[in-house]
């Protein structure tokens, strides 16, 4: 079990930080006024990222990129022709750079890709829509106003006085998200042949292994009551007011 949470953690840290980046960055930038091209094409895109299914996408993913452009390897965690490395954590990317096996460390990254790519893209739909909503909300404030008076760029106006603000709400939003995407990794893991959580659990369930099931259970509810604890930390760094209080 606790060698399958491992594996599983390879392409979450990715996902988050594809998702965080690209959603809080989107958001934010696709919120000014007046409306822009480009703020009509982030919300198409963030749209059809909530919409699609995260399973029909891993398997389009695999079809374009590695069967028609091969541009990404196949399934697995490292090429087939390759030794893994010695074990010290388990993780193919740590241990290859421990026994400064590059070849193995490029190969590890690239089956890293696809399978982050598709994780991340759901939530980036997501965090990009409340991102804009949160942003939207805070331009009306009288600080903002106040700070457009004075003379200052949007850019400073919206990265200094707007986004930090209106990280309260985002932030809930991407600490249940990245809960979620433990569970979004089963279909995920079958289709990139990933042996992690979602694996483990879908083979648990079909072979009634109950002590593997209520353990995949424990972990994940263990990743969400974490993650709400950091969440509510957080609201004290970002807002004064909460610590105040």
């Amino acid at each position: 079990m606790g060698c399958v949470f491992f594996f599983t953690c390879c392409p979450l840290p990715i996902s988050f930080r594809l998702w965080l980046f690209c959603g809080w960055g989107g958001g934010g930038g696709g919120a000014g006024p007046p409306p822009r091209l480009s703020d009509h094409v982030l919300r198409v895109l963030s749209l059809i990222g909530i919409s699609v299914p995260t399973f029909w996408l891993a398997l389009v993913a695999f079809y374009v990129f590695f069967f028609r452009l091969q541009v990404t390897p196949g399934s697995g965690r490292i090429d087939p022709g390759m030794t893994p490395p010695p074990q010290v954590t388990g993780l193919y990317t740590v241990d290859a750079l421990l026994s400064g096996r590059w070849d193995v460390f490029s190969s590890a990254v690239g089956h890293l890709a696809a399978p982050a790519l598709v994780l991340a893209l759901y939530t980036i739909g997501l965090l990009t829509r409340f991102t804009r909503s949160a942003v939207l909300e805070v331009l009306g404030q009288d600080y903002v106003r106040a700070a457009r008076a004075k003379g200052l760029p949007g850019r400073v106006v919206l990265f200094r006085y707007v986004l930090r603000p209106a990280l309260v709400p985002v932030i809930t939003v991407a600490g249940l998200a990245f809960g979620s995407l433990l569970s979004g990794t089963v279909l995920v893991e079958a289709v990139f042949a990933w042996p992690g959580v979602g694996q483990y659990a879908y083979k648990s369930a079909t072979t009634l292994d109950l002590p593997a099931v209520m353990g995949v259970g424990l972990v994940v509810g263990v990743v969400y009551l974490v993650i709400n604890l950091v969440v509510d930390v957080l609201y004290g760094v970002i807002d004064p007011r909460v610590r105040v209080s």
